[in-house]
C-alpha cells in the first residue's frame, strides 16, 4: 500500500513524535542532547541486534498478566511453551520484525513500486545541517560504539562549519512524486554520484540538526513534520531533529514500519539520554582531528538535476503553506477521571471529536483510528471506526437536543459508546476488524486479474475510505506532541493523547476545513462530556463557543 503510492512521502505518510525537554534543563543544550542522544540511539541498537530488547506485551486481562506473579512464573516455562502460557493469560508478546529496519534502512524510489533499503554493515551516521550533508562513523571496526566524546567532538565540528546553504539543496528530491523523484534519483546515479547516495542510504540513520530555536507547539509541529524542505531525508526510515534550543523528535517514514516500533524507540532513547547521559554540559570533546574524521558530502548536479530541485522546492513550498496545524489542552480531567467512571479515555477523546464535527459542519463522517496489529507475526495495523451508531446518537443529544435529556441519560448514553469502542479496539487488535480484509481481497483480485466484486464499485465503499476524521493516539512520558497531515484534502489529521489529569489534541487541515474553529468545538465537547459525567448540568448559555442547533451555526 505504502510502496505502491506515488503520492509525496511528506505530509500524506510520515508522521512525527516530539520529545519532551530533558528534565535537566542545561542537558537542553542542542549539542549535549545531540550527542547523548545519538549514543542512546546507538545503544538501543546494539541492544536489539544482540538479542536483548525484550518485547512489548499486548494485556487483554492485565490483572492476570501483567503482574510480577506471572512474570515470575513464566520465566520457569521452557521458551518452546511460554507463548502457550501467555495464550492462557490473553498475554500477547508484539511482533518485533519491523524493529530491523529501524537502522541503516531507506526507501528508494522506483518507477512504479518503491523498494526498501537496509545495510547494516555500515557504521557511519548521516548528519544534515543548513543543508549540507556529513558522515562520520559511529562504530569502530570491532563493532564498538565510537567514543562519546568522540561523537561530541564530531558533532561540535559540523555545528561550527559555516558553509552556506546549497544554491541546490537535495534534500527537496525525497519530498517529490515518487515517479518524478525515481527519474532524478537515475540521473543523479548517471552523474556520478552513486558512492555519496550509497552512504546517504546506508547510513545508521539521520541526526538533523536545525540552525533555529523552536516559537511554541504550532512552530514545533511544522518543523518536525515538514521543516523547510533542505535539512531532512524524508526518505530515511527515521530522521532524528535537534532544534537550536534542544527540542528534538523523530519523524519517520512510514513504509517500514508503525508507531509501536517508533515509540518504543522512542521512550528508550528518552529514557536512556535523561537516566544515563553520555556526556554532561561540562563534558570536554575529544581531542581528535575531526577534520579528518568528518566527510562532507558532495553531489555533482548537471542542468537537469538543477531544474528538477528547483521544480521540486516550488511544489514543496506551495504544498507547505495550504497547511494549517493548531492544538489545545484540555486541562478539566484525564485518564484517572475517566477510569474512575469506568468509561474508556480514548472513547471519550473519540466522541469529542464525532460531536466537534458534528458541532461544526451538521454530519457525521467515515473516520479512521489506528489499531495495532502487531499480536500477529508480522502484524501492522487495522482499522477502528469509532463513527457509530451509539456516538451518532450521543452527540446529536449533546448537539442538537440537550434539554430533552437528563445527565442520568446522557452519562447512559457515554456508557454505551464507551462499551462499544471497547469491543471494536479489542475486535481491531485481534484480527477482527474488516478494513484490512477487504483491502488484502482487492489487492489479490486485482493481482489475479479477477473483475472486482461489486462491494468495491459501490458508493458506500469509496465514502467509507474517504476519511475525513483520521485520527491516531499516542501516550507516554517520553511523548511532547506528535502529528500527521490529512489523508484526504478536505479532512482533518488528528493526533491526541489521554493523559493522567489532561488531554492534548494536534489537529491539522487543509484550506477546506477550519482547524481553528474544530478545535474549539472539541474543547467544548469535552467541556460537556465531563459536566455531565461529574453530574452537573449542561452550561449552555455559556458565551464564546460555537453551538448548533439542527445544523445551523450561531455564534453566541
Amino acid at each position: 500500500m505504502y510502496l505502491s503510492s506515488r503520492e509525496s512521502v511528506v505530509l500524506n505518510f510520515n508522521p512525527f513524535m516530539s520529545f519532551n525537554p530533558d528534565p535537566k534543563a542545561e542537558y537542553n543544550d542542542q549539542l549535549t542532547r545531540a550527542t547523548n542522544m545519538t549514543v542512546s540511539a546507538i545503544r538501543f541498537l546494539k541492544t536489539l541486534r544482540a538479542g536483548y530488547l525484550e518485547p512489548e506485551i499486548f494485556h487483554l486481562s492485565p490483572d492476570k498478566s501483567d503482574t510480577q506473579t506471572f512474570r515470575r512464573l513464566i520465566r520457569f516455562v521452557p521458551s518452546s511453551l511460554s507463548w502457550f502460557g501467555a495464550y492462557m493469560v490473553n498475554a500477547y508478546p508484539l511482533d518485533m520484525s519491523q524493529y530491523f529496519r529501524l537502522f541503516n534502512s531507506t526507501r528508494l524510489p522506483k518507477l512504479s513500486r518503491d523498494e526498501l533499503f537496509t545495510d547494516e554493515k555500515a557504521k557511519h551516521l548521516l548528519v544534515l545541517r543548513n543543508g549540507n550533508f556529513y558522515v562520520f562513523d559511529v562504530f569502530d571496526r570491532d563493532g564498538n560504539i565510537v567514543k562519546p566524546s568522540e561523537i561530541q567532538a564530531h558533532l561540535k565540528y559540523i555545528l561550527s562549519d559555516n558553509s552556506p546553504a546549497p544554491a541546490f539543496p537535495l534534500a527537496y528530491l525525497p519530498s517529490e512524486n515518487r515517479d518524478i523523484w525515481a527519474l532524478l534519483r537515475q540521473k543523479l546515479l548517471d552523474n556520478g554520484n552513486e558512492e555519496v547516495l550509497q552512504k546517504v542510504d546506508s547510513a545508521v540513520f539521520c541526526l538533523c540538526l536545525d540552525d533555529f530555536p523552536i516559537k511554541d507547539l504550532v512552530h514545533l509541529s511544522h518543523t518536525m513534520l515538514h521543516g523547510d524542505g533542505i535539512n531532512r531525508w524524508y526518505d530515511k526510515s527515521f530522521n532524528l531533529i535537534l532544534s537550536k534550543d534542544g527540542n528534538a523528535a523523530i519523524h519517520f517514514e512510514h513504509s517500514w514500519g508503525d508507531g509501536v516500533a517508533v515509540l518504543r524507540f522512542h521512550n528508550e532513547v528518552f529514557k536512556d539520554s535523561t537516566q544515563k547521559p553520555a556526556v554532561t554540559p561540562q563534558s570536554q570533546p575529544a581531542a581528535v582531528d575531526s577534520s579528518s574524521a568528518v566527510q562532507k558530502l558532495s553531489f555533482k548536479l548537471n542542468d537537469a538535476l538543477k531544474a528538477g530541485i528547483t521544480k521540486a522546492k516550488q511544489n514543496f513550498d506551495a504544498t507547505m503553506e495550504t497547511l494549517t496545524l493548531d492544538f489545545i489542552q484540555f486541562k478539566k480531567g484525564g485518564k484517572e477521571f475517566l477510569k474512575q467512571k469506568k468509561i474508556s479515555p480514548d472513547a471519550v477523546a473519540q466522541l469529542s471529536f464525532q460531536m466537534a464535527f458534528l458541532r461544526q459542519y451538521g454530519q457525521t463522517v467515515a473516520t479512521y483510528e489506528s489499531c495495532s496489529t502487531a499480536a500477529f507475526k508480522h502484524g501492522r495495523t487495522e482499522t477502528i471506526r469509532p463513527a457509530s451508531i451509539y456516538t451518532k446518537k450521543c452527540t446529536e443529544a449533546f448537539v442538537r437536543q440537550p434539554p430533552k435529556h437528563s445527565t442520568e441519560e446522557l452519562q447512559q448514553m457515554i456508557a454505551e459508546c464507551s462499551k462499544y469502542h471497547g469491543q471494536l479496539t479489542k475486535e481491531a487488535a485481534m484480527g477482527q476488524g474488516f478494513d484490512r480484509h477487504l483491502f488484502s481481497l482487492r489487492y489479490l483480485a486485482a493481482s489475479k486479474g479477477i473483475p472486482l466484486p461489486d462491494i468495491y464499485q459501490d458508493q458506500a465503499y469509496a465514502q467509507l475510505n474517504h476519511n475525513i476524521l483520521s485520527t491516531s493516539t499516542l501516550s507516554s512520558p517520553a511523548v511532547n506532541i506528535g502529528g500527521f497531515a490529512p489523508v484526504v484534502p478536505d479532512g482533518f489529521g488528528v493526533a491526541y493523547g489521554v493523559h493522567d489529569d489532561w488531554i492534548g489534541c494536534s489537529t491539522s487541515s487543509y484550506p477546506a476545513r477550519n482547524v481553528h474553529e474544530f478545535l474549539q468545538c472539541v474543547h467544548k465537547s469535552l467541556e460537556d462530556i465531563f459536566h455531565v459525567l461529574e453530574e452537573l448540568k449542561l452550561d449552555l448559555e455559556k458565551p464564546g463557543w460555537l453551538q448548533l442547533y439542527m445544523g445551523e451555526l450561531i455564534v453566541k
